[in-house]
C-alpha cells in the first residue's frame, strides 16, 4: 500500500472520549482505502487521548496523528483549525471525512475555505469511481452522495480537480466494524505549534444536554407514517413502543404534517437506524425512509395497502388497519409477558 493520498479521518472527541461517527468513518475509510489500496489516516486533537488514540487504531487506522495540547481539550474553532489544517497540508490525503456533527459542520469548511478545496456536507454514502470533466478523465474519485431539494433527490457530487476531496458525513449511515485488538497501526504524536494569538476563546462552562430520543441506539423501534392520520390515533404509536421497551420513530411525512416533531424522523433527512426490531405503521416506504431503516435486523410493516413499498423489505407484512391492529399487538404482548 502506498504512504501517500490516504484517507483521513478527524477524530472528533468529547470530553475525551471519541464519538461514534468517527469510529464509523474510520470503518468506512478503511474499506475505501482498500479499494484505492492505500493506507487510512487519522487526526486526533485533544488533550490526555493516547488511550482513545491506541482503541481508534482498532478500527482500522493505519497511522494515527495525535495532537495533544490542554489548550485542545475541547472543540474551539481557531486551534482545531490551525492544527488539523497542518496536518492535512503535510500528510496531502486524498480524501478527508468528517462527522456531520456540530463539530465536524464547523471545522471541515473552515479547512476547505482555508485549503481552497470543495466539501460536501451531511452526505449519506461515499463511493469510489471514475468522473469526466469536458477531456480530463478523473480515476478512482470519491463519490460523495447525499440527499437534495429536501430530500426529493439523491445527488452524487464529485470535487476531483482539488484535493484532499472533502465531506461531511451523517452519524449512522456507515456501519461501524468490530475493532481489531491485533490490527497493527502507529501513533505519530504532532506538536500543536499554538501560539497565544491563535487562543482567542476559552470555555468558562459547558452545559450539555441529553437528548430526549435515541433513535441511533434502540434496539426497538415503532414508527408511524401519514397513515397513522392523527396525533390521537399516534398514541397507538407511543403505546406500542412503550411496551415493547422501544422508541418511537415516525417517517418524514409525519413529521410535516405536524403529527410527532422532528426528533423522532428516521430516513434519508432524518436518522438512520439499525434495531433488532423495527415496526412500520401506516408507512408506505418511499426511498428516503428506506434509506434510513433497510438494514434493520428484522423488519414488520403494518399498512393497509397490500401494494405499499414498504413490504418490499419487511420480513413480516400485515396488511390491515393499524388501530386495529396494534391494539392486538399489544394485548398479545400483554398476555405472553
Amino acid at each position: 500500500m502506498s504512504n501517500k493520498n490516504t484517507v483521513m479521518v478527524f477524530i472528533q472527541q468529547d470530553d475525551g472520549i471519541v464519538a461514534d461517527v468517527s469510529l464509523e468513518l474510520v470503518s468506512r475509510a478503511r474499506e475505501l482505502a482498500d479499494e484505492l489500496g492505500v493506507k487510512v489516516s487519522a487526526v486526533l486533537a485533544g488533550d490526555k487521548l493516547e488511550s482513545e488514540a491506541k482503541r481508534v487504531i482498532t478500527y482500522g487506522v493505519d497511522e494515527l496523528f495525535l495532537i495533544e495540547d490542554k489548550r485542545l481539550a475541547h472543540y474551539t474553532p481557531v486551534p482545531y483549525t490551525k492544527v488539523v489544517k497542518d496536518v492535512i497540508e503535510t500528510q496531502q490525503p486524498q480524501i478527508v471525512l468528517y462527522g456531520a456533527t456540530t463539530t465536524g459542520r464547523d471545522l471541515g469548511p473552515r479547512i476547505a475555505s482555508n485549503l481552497k478545496v470543495g466539501l460536501t456536507a451531511d452526505c449519506t454514502d461515499l463511493q469510489i469511481g471514475d468522473h469526466s470533466i469536458r477531456d480530463t478523465e478523473y480515476k478512482n474519485i470519491l463519490y460523495q452522495i447525499r440527499p437534495a431539494f429536501g430530500g426529493n433527490i439523491i445527488a452524487t457530487i464529485v470535487s476531483p480537480e482539488k484535493t484532499p476531496q472533502m465531506a461531511t458525513v451523517r452519524e449512522g449511515v456507515m456501519k461501524m466494524a468490530e475493532p481489531n485488538p491485533d490490527f497493527k497501526g502507529k501513533i505519530t504524536k504532532v506538536d500543536s505549534k499554538l501560539e497565544d494569538s491563535d487562543c482567542l476563546t476559552e470555555i468558562i462552562k459547558r452545559i450539555r444536554e441529553e437528548k430526549s430520543v435515541n433513535l441511533k441506539g434502540a434496539q426497538i423501534i415503532v414508527s408511524g407514517g401519514i397513515g397513522v392520520e392523527t396525533k390521537e390515533n399516534f398514541k397507538l404509536i407511543e403505546e406500542l413502543a412503550h411496551v415493547l421497551g422501544g422508541e418511537v420513530g415516525a417517517s418524514r411525512a409525519a413529521v410535516d404534517a405536524g403529527i410527532v416533531s422532528k426528533e423522532h424522523q428516521v430516513g434519508q433527512t432524518g436518522t438512520t437506524v439499525r434495531p433488532r426490531l423495527y415496526i412500520a405503521c401506516g408507512i408506505s416506504g418511499s426511498i428516503q425512509h428506506r434509506a434510513g431503516m433497510a438494514e434493520s435486523s428484522k423488519i414488520i410493516a403494518i399498512n393497509t395497502d397490500p401494494e405499499a413499498p414498504i413490504f418490499q423489505i419487511a420480513h413480516y407484512g400485515i396488511v390491515g388497519d393499524l388501530k386495529e391492529v396494534i391494539p392486538q399487538f399489544i394485548k398479545a404482548y400483554k398476555a405472553k409477558a
